[in-house]
């Protein structure tokens, strides 16, 4: 009986043993998963803050919670079991549908940039905002950031499992759980600092040290003017980020040539500026693919409102 007891007890700690090194291979898997997708972090960080500019302070943070509520319910609701059922059901469908993800950021990202340029259509349309209820524009605002969200979700999602491909069911499942919870509570950590930095600055200009005072000063007049050149940044971001899908979701298609010429106008033009070329690579990179996803949210503009009428009729778009 005691030689039992021992050999039991030999087999739990094999088993422990063994969940100890898987959570290490989770954790380990989950950090490489989350360096993977830093690119499209960013990009989500710099488009999420536009979304609270022009509300009141006091709803800022309370904004900032719904929008981030939502981002986790896309990430563990609805992308993870979609991206476990892909990934092992119909694996060849998972580029496509990103592929129509970055079609919408593009589309999204171009009328972003019209607005910015030529300002909102008409007086009347100015009209109709202004008189719009306060929490009315709030609930626009967390609909419109939750939409943006499940776009860049699911390619932070993809490309997090498509790192951890190789591993089991499980593990896959734990991964995309964990990146899921660590990249929301990263970016919108991040985003409620950059938001409220004003007050913060607000707070430090009225303490007793003069440093301190300075510097608080600088953050009350820096942080308008930094939420509103993030705003530029997260309309880029967009069309950056819209562009490069489609571009790598071409490759992964058969379909080379946009990859490749992109790739040889960054190598002349880090061969012809010859400082920090691999940064100049990146951001000639970076170019080529916003400007063409500007020119395929163009093409979904027109296209949208040649159909928009008909969805108007149909209920599934306003006038």
């Amino acid at each position: 009986m005691a030689t039992g007891l021992i050999a039991l007890l030999d087999d739990v700690a094999a088993i422990a043993k063994l969940a100890a090194s898987s959570l290490d291979d989770v954790a380990a898997q989950t950090i490489k998963a989350s360096t993977k997708a830093a690119g499209v972090v960013i990009d989500d960080t710099a488009v999420t803050p536009r979304y609270v500019v022009g509300l009141s302070p006091a709803r800022e943070l309370p904004t900032i919670g719904k929008i981030a509520l939502g981002s986790l319910k896309n990430k563990l609701i609805f992308l993870l079991p979609l991206c476990l059922l892909l990934g092992y059901f119909a694996p060849w469908l998972i580029m496509p549908l990103l592929m129509l993800g970055g079609i919408y950021l593009c589309f999204e990202g171009t009328e972003k940039l019209h607005e910015a340029v030529f300002g909102h259509h008409g007086e009347q349309g100015a009209t109709e905002v202004d008189g719009t209820d306060a929490s009315q524009i709030e609930k626009e605002k967390v609909s419109g950031a939750i939409r943006t969200d499940f776009i860049l979700s699911a390619e932070i999602m993809a490309l997090t499992l498509a790192g951890v491909s190789e591993s089991g069911f499980y593990a896959q499942a734990a991964v995309l759980a964990g990146v899921g919870i660590f990249i929301t509570a990263a970016v919108y950590g991040v985003v409620a600092l950059i938001v409220k930095a004003d007050d913060i600055g607000l707070a430090l200009a009225k303490s007793g040290s003069a440093a301190l005072r300075g510097f608080g000063k600088l953050l009350v007049r820096g942080v308008p003017v930094f939420l509103q050149l993030l705003a530029g940044i997260g309309t880029a971001a967009m069309l950056w980020v819209g562009g490069s899908i489609i571009v790598h979701g071409l490759a992964e298609l058969g379909f080379h040539a946009p990859e490749h010429m992109i790739e040889h106008v960054a190598e002349q033009a880090a061969a012809v500026v010859r400082v920090l070329p691999s940064v100049v690579g990146w951001l000639a990179t970076s170019l080529q693919q916003a400007v063409l996803g500007l020119v395929i949210g163009a093409a979904a503009v027109v296209a949208f409102n040649l159909v928009k009428p008909a969805l108007v009729r149909m209920g599934y778009a306003h006038g």
